[in-house]
């Protein structure tokens, strides 16, 4: 039911005289409220009631959303109530609500703490859950549920199972539904778990599908493939444990949990009275409406436990001292309870009063109008800025768009290889690629035709290496240390997907030995650097620094002993991680069968330590000392602006001033100036001509001055302006030098720090990859050039999400799922991207000035606006070209006498111009 200054809006009721003339006069006229089923005797009433139902004061008792009349907030509960009903569990809500019936807590919140620990580890039968299967999770639903009882007795729990298909009755029958003690929230936690132990239940479940399976998704991960290839795990039954399972958190947490027990019990406003189920959902689910005698004795001792405990106090804080110990009579006992609902009476009005006196505080407070720009989240939208159409939600970025994003922090650690690739392209001797070319060079699969963008990658990492300090054989003396350890912990069997320690550490003996003198010839393709890579792990590497060490080793020296049919098309070099490799192999083959999340653990692993080489610490210092000069070139070339800028303004006002004589009607001829004199002379005599000495002056010396001056007059004009014209002109060549140091100092920096644009109004961080390093914006010609061409979205961090938090008061979840969209809110280590115009331009509109952080963050994109786009567009119209080779690909594949050429793919013609200059 909606709420009005934190109390429930109670209809009115019809009055008795209006029910009397029902009786006697049927015909009688009346205002009926069809909202709400309200009948009023006269306008005055009606009118009254609607005005007060269409003011702004109600709130949503479910959502919390305030600034609503009364039909918002019933539209509002009524739909936030069907969410959450239909999310919540069914199976688990007669369970809950048996929980809480009649019981006595005075916050709500400790009440949901409460059934929020009972029942997480507790599941019902016909329970929709998932499941982790070795490590891969399942939805599912659990058909049968064993008691603590059955938990040593496995053929009880097994014979269940053959009668699933059949239908037929269980052997297994219990008289008492499961969980029946331990929900019971009257008896302590402890007590119940000793009782009835949610860890000694066993459940089985029949296996539905794979956990957000998605027929669009790229890539799944190698055992969620096995699982559907194998089709063993798809609608079968398992036995399983509370600890193997959890319950998705849209339909199971403690914010739905409070949701769901606030929307279905109620509670009298008296001291210690106990919450009570609604009566219609009581009766839908099966619970007792009827207090039991033993629940009523306990609920009225409690209850006057309380009142005496306020009453002692009461007696202690306003009774004389010499009337404390006396014993009362039954009257004055009753004056006395009296005096004490009274005062409860007023300390409660007393308490009102003061949060509404709070409350009104509060909203002048809020009202108070802010100096902008403001703390962000600060920033509301008036009804003004919405009515004219300001973007209140943002777009979705693409989380699906991101490579390898289904592995948690592959795509962060492709991203970060990536920069620094090409951020210290130039002191590597490496050519820039794009990110879309990398992607693919890590997906590359194939030994023939080689990928020259891996050969070159990893060479110039290696002869980098060289330079790094490193232990002889630290990957060989820590997986021995692994073993001792393992041998003390009584661990018999030490195999890793078949392969020994022992034998791992032979295979390693006679492989990479010698790395760093190989020379690695471009000349040659790079030829031996899978030897050298691993040779680079073998003195670089621990488990330690590097903890998927001893199985990445594993792949790169065994391989499975399976039989491929090299005809076939269907058949795969990657192997999964459950087979077992028994073959010794060599790194040169067995490299092109690590999957791409090994790939990007190892340049990870590599650039890591890359970056304390000389050359990486060399480029650094020279980068230095060019942005110093840039930061010099930029002082001079806007002192010298300035200086255009104030003598162009001199210029404009002297044309201004002295602005070109008018035209004389195409004549030269000079005028002679006649004075009143002459002229009267001239109409009294025709003909006669008169010697007037001002006459004869002006006739003989004005003309040619004029003329003399008037073209000197026109000359200066002319000079001035042509002035003008060069300054105008000098103007815009240092304008455009200006933007060329704005790049020049991008890629400068960038290579020693890399920082995002900003952050918006939720602290999410905004990268733009371009243009950084080795990188370029504009290439020869003024052609547009890019990196990832895309806008990037990182999730807040841990310090931001805890500055999120500490606004409790303000509804700070409740604002991003509504601004940003519950799939759009992202986490720490969550990352999204935009890749369409109109997406950008979407989010930049969102974008609201007002805030600090947003405000700045708008600044730097509309700075960098048209290379963001423009190298935006360009990604797409590669991209668009490119499209139609998987359809050529799928078209070949089908000829069982040729094959697609894996050369025709742009990321293999990608060529390194720089390793010319390379040592």
């Amino acid at each position: 039911m909606p709420t009005c200054r934190r109390k429930r809006v109670l209809l009115t009721e019809t009055s008795d005289a209006l029910i009397q003339a029902a009786k006697t006069d049927p015909t009688k006229d009346v205002f009926y409220l069809h909202q709400t089923g309200e009948i009023f005797d006269s306008y005055e009433a009606y009118a009254a009631r609607m005005s007060f139902y269409r003011q702004k004061h109600f709130q949503c008792e479910v959502t919390g959303k305030s600034g609503l009349d009364y039909f918002q907030a019933v539209q509002s509960e009524r739909q936030e109530a069907r969410t959450l009903h239909s999310r919540f569990s069914e199976p688990l809500k007669s369970a809950v609500l048996k929980s809480v019936q009649w019981q006595v807590m005075g916050r709500l919140d400790h009440l949901v703490e409460a059934v929020y620990e009972r029942f997480k580890d507790r599941y019902f039968k016909d329970e929709r859950v998932l499941v982790d299967l070795g490590g891969t999770k399942y939805y599912a639903r659990i058909d049968k549920v064993f008691p603590p009882k059955y938990s040593n007795d496995t053929s009880a729990r097994d014979a269940f199972k053959p009668n699933i298909a059949s239908s037929s009755a269980s052997p297994v029958e219990d008289e008492d539904p499961p969980h029946s003690l331990g929900g019971d929230l009257k008896e302590p936690v402890k007590d119940a778990n000793a009782r009835d132990d949610p860890n000694l239940y066993y459940y089985w479940v029949h296996i539905i599908e794979l956990e957000k399976e998605k027929s669009h998704d790229k890539q799944k991960s190698t055992a969620a493939k096995n699982a559907e290839k194998d089709g063993k795990m798809i609608d079968s039954l398992r036995e399983v444990q509370c600890d193997m399972m959890s319950r998705d958190r849209l339909s199971f947490s403690k914010s739905i949990l409070r949701r769901f027990i606030r929307d279905c019990v109620d509670r009298e406003a008296a001291v210690a009275s106990p919450w009570t189920v609604k009566p219609a959902i009581a009766k839908r689910y099966g619970v007792d409406s009827d207090m039991p005698e033993e629940t009523r004795k306990g609920v009225e001792t409690f209850k006057k436990g309380e009142i005496d405990k306020r009453k002692k106090v009461w007696e202690d804080k306003e009774a004389p001292p010499t009337k404390r110990q006396k014993k009362m009579t039954a009257a004055q006992e009753e004056r006395a309870e009296k005096r004490e609902r009274d005062a409860t009476e007023k300390a409660e009005r007393q308490k009102i009063q003061k949060e509404e006196s709070d409350r009104v505080a509060g909203e002048k407070k809020k009202k108070k109008p802010l100096r902008y720009p403001a703390e962000d989240l600060d920033v509301h939208l008036t009804e003004k800025e919405i009515k004219a159409g300001v973007k209140i939600k943002r777009p979705v970025p693409s989380r699906v768009a991101l490579p390898f994003n289904d592995t948690p922090g592959a795509f962060e650690a492709f991203l970060m290889i990536w920069n620094f690739l090409v951020v210290y392209g130039q002191a590597l001797h490496l050519s820039t690629f794009t990110l879309d070319e990398f992607e693919h060079a890590i997906q590359h699969s194939v030994a023939e035709p080689p990928c020259s963008i891996l050969a070159e990658v990893h060479s110039t990492l290696i002869y980098n290496m060289r330079t790094v300090v490193f232990q002889r054989h630290s990957a060989l003396v820590s997986l021995l240390r692994l073993r001792d350890r393992l041998m003390e912990e009584g661990h018999e069997d030490d195999r890793l997907m078949g392969v020994s320690i022992d034998e791992l550490t032979a295979a390693m003996a006679e492989v990479g030995n010698n790395w760093e003198r190989v020379p690695l010839r471009q000349s040659e393709g790079r030829e031996g650097w899978e030897d050298a890579l691993f040779g680079c792990l073998k003195d670089h590497a621990t488990l330690t620094n590097f903890p998927p060490l001893r199985e990445v080793l594993t792949k790169l020296l065994f391989a499975p002993d399976v039989h491929v049919d090299p005809c076939s098309p269907s058949s795969s070099r990657v192997s999964s991680p459950t087979t077992a490799l028994t073959v010794v192999s060599n790194p040169a083959e067995r490299y092109y069968a690590l999957p791409p999340t090994d790939r990007i653990a190892i340049l990870s692993f590599i650039c890591n330590l890359a970056i304390s080489s000389k050359a990486i610490h060399g480029h650094m210092e020279f980068c230095e000392e060019q942005l110093t000069a840039l930061r010099k070139e930029k002082i001079e070339v806007n002192r010298l602006k300035k200086q255009h800028a104030e003598e162009m303004n001199a210029l404009r006002v002297e044309i201004k001033q002295d602005p070109l004589p008018p035209p004389t009607n195409g004549t030269d001829q000079d005028v002679t100036m006649m004075d009143s004199s002459d002229l009267s002379d001239a109409s009294g005599a025709e003909g006669t001509p008169k010697k007037g000495k001002k006459g004869s002056k002006v006739q003989s010396t004005g003309p040619g001055k004029q003329r003399e001056a008037a073209r000197a007059k026109q000359a200066s004009i002319k000079q001035a302006t042509a002035e003008l014209r060069r300054l105008d002109e000098e103007v815009n060549k240092l304008e455009r030098r200006l933007e060329g140091i704005e790049r020049d100092f991008r890629k400068l920096l960038c290579t020693i720090r890399v920082k995002p644009l900003g952050k918006d109004r939720f602290h999410n961080r905004i990268w733009w990859f371009d243009g950084m390093g080795s990188g370029s914006l504009v290439g020869s010609g003024g052609v547009t050039q890019y990196g990832a061409g895309r806008l990037f979205i990182q999730g807040p961090s841990e310090f931001d999400i805890d500055l999120l938090v500490a606004r409790t008061d303000e509804g700070i979840e409740e604002r991003r799922r509504e601004e940003e969209g519950v799939e759009g809110m992202l986490g720490p280590g969550d990352w999204a991207v935009y890749s369409d115009q109109e997406e950008l331009d979407e989010f930049l509109a969102w974008l609201n000035p007002k805030g600090h952080r947003e405000v700045a963050l708008k600044s730097v994109l509309s700075k960098w606006w048209p290379h963001i786009t423009s190298g935006l567009r360009r990604r797409i119209a590669d991209v668009n070209v490119n499209a139609r080779l998987p359809e050529a690909r799928r078209s070949t594949r089908t000829k069982a006498a040729t094959g697609y050429d894996i050369s025709r793919e742009p990321y293999m013609a990608w060529t390194n111009r720089k390793a010319a200059a390379a040592a």
